[in-house]
Parts: structure tokens; sequence; C-alpha cells
């Protein structure tokens, strides 16, 4: 199965680095590198090829560069894309680790052509949209299920303190703390 896996993965990573010269430019001074990416319970071996492709090498390769995902990496691809590559951990080769990330952080999938190339131009165009206007829509409604989720366990469940609520507390603690130390010093003094 992780070899089925590892060979789709490759397979489309290939895929859009070839239609990006620039990567394949970058990838490619990297020739004989590995990069191990770990995601929960999958791991993929990456070896790069002197065309800066991406090729299979076995398990017990030693690696160059290790690339940990989030393991909440499926709820930060519909949520909150932006903060995905800040929460991957890379660990090995600083200069590999800095072309791998360069290049999976710029590299941009387009699908519209790809379509294109099955099913023609309108249809592509058609169904980019179509998926776009669904993507941006399943995106808000999370986003609000996670919001109404959030209100319900602090306003009306109670489970969660309120912010405001902790900032309060805080401030007593802070203020009983204070109390207490003067008190303290009056008792020295007597």
């Amino acid at each position: 199965m992780m070899d089925v896996l590892n060979a789709l993965a490759i397979k489309i990573l290939n895929h859009l680095i070839q239609a990006e010269s620039w990567a394949q430019h970058r990838l490619s001074s990297h020739a004989g590198a590995v990069v191990k990416i770990e995601s929960g319970p999958f791991t993929f071996n990456l070896g790069i090829d002197e065309q800066g492709m991406f090729r299979s090498v076995d398990d017990g390769a030693p690696c160059d560069v290790t690339v940990t995902l989030p393991p909440d990496l499926p709820a930060r691809l519909l949520l909150d894309r932006s903060s995905l590559f800040s929460s991957v951990k890379l660990g090995g080769a600083a200069d590999v680790a800095e072309s791998f990330a360069f290049v999976l952080r710029n590299l941009k999938w387009d699908v519209e052509a790809d379509l294109a190339q099955i099913f023609g131009d309108i249809v592509a165009k058609r169904s980019t949209r179509i998926g776009k206007a669904f993507a941006l829509s399943l995106h808000d409604a999370l986003g609000k299920g996670v919001e109404n989720l959030s209100e319900y366990a602090v306003e009306e469940s109670r489970i969660l303190a309120a912010k405001r609520e902790v900032g309060n507390f805080s401030a007593s603690v802070n203020q009983l703390r204070d109390d207490t130390a003067r008190l303290e010093k009056r008792i020295a003094r007597l």
C-alpha cells in the first residue's frame, strides 16, 4: 500500500514540477539527495534526480532532509492553508530543506489546463469555476461551524471559559497577590 502511495505522490509532484522549469532547476542542484516526508502513519521517501525530478528510493536509504507534517494537516488544508507551512518541521541539510520547501511553497497546479487536455477548454473553465465556488463555500461553512462550536462551548455549555472571564480572573489573582504581599510587609513591621 505504501509503495502505491509513494508512487502516486512522486507522479503528482513530478507532474507539477514539469510545468515549472524554475522548480526543476532549483531541485537539480541537489541531485542525489533523499527527502523523507512523515505524516502520521505515512512515510514517503523521495530521491531527487539530475533533472530536478523526484524518483523512488529504498526505505532504508539515508535521508538528507526529514519533513514532518502536522497531525492536523487535513484541517489546515481546509481551514487555514497559510498556517500549514509554518507548522511543518524540517530537519537535515539546510540547503536541501530550503530548496525543497521553497519549491513546494511556490508550486501551483494549473487545474484548468489539465482538465482542458482531457475535456476541452469550455468544460475545463466551467468545472474550475464551479470547483472554486464549492471550495470557497466549503471553507466558509467549516469556518462558521468551528465558530458556532466555539461559541457553544464558551457561552452555552460553559465547557470553556470566555476570554474576558479568564482576563478578569487573572487580574483578580494579581490583585490578591499584591494585597497579600502588602499585608505580609505590614505584619513583618509589627
